[in-house]
């Protein structure tokens, strides 16, 4: 059953990934989401960089709900203005955009990240 899931998942995120590409000037924030934790990272795909990450576990937090989601979500808005950064583009990495994921882009929205 889980292969089934995460090959779903995968075809999703090449159909976004085709379209969505990450600059300097606007690169791509990627979600990644477990079962205890929230992931983000800011993508220049052209270089093929990392230009600035934020997690849960950066942030102490244990547990995945949407509190802690919008409260990494702010982290990485916070480090992109530092670096910065201030546009980007939204990949949901084949998730959903509801609940944990939806509240880590909110947060970074209220940040002052564009998206």
């Amino acid at each position: 059953m889980s292969n089934v899931k995460s090959l779903r998942r995968q075809k999703i995120k090449w159909r976004v990934r085709k379209k969505v590409k990450g600059t300097a000037e606007r690169p791509r924030l990627t979600v990644f989401r477990s079962n205890s934790g929230i992931y983000a990272q800011l993508i220049d795909d052209l270089s093929g960089k990392t230009l600035a990450a934020m997690s849960s576990l950066e942030l102490g937090l244990n547990t995945l709900n949407v509190n802690n989601s919008k409260s990494v979500g702010e982290g990485i808005g916070k480090k992109a203005l530092e670096a910065g950064i201030t546009a980007c583009v939204f990949d949901r990495n084949g998730y959903l955009y509801h609940g944990n994921v939806k509240a880590l882009a909110d947060g970074a929205r209220s940040a002052g990240l564009n998206f």
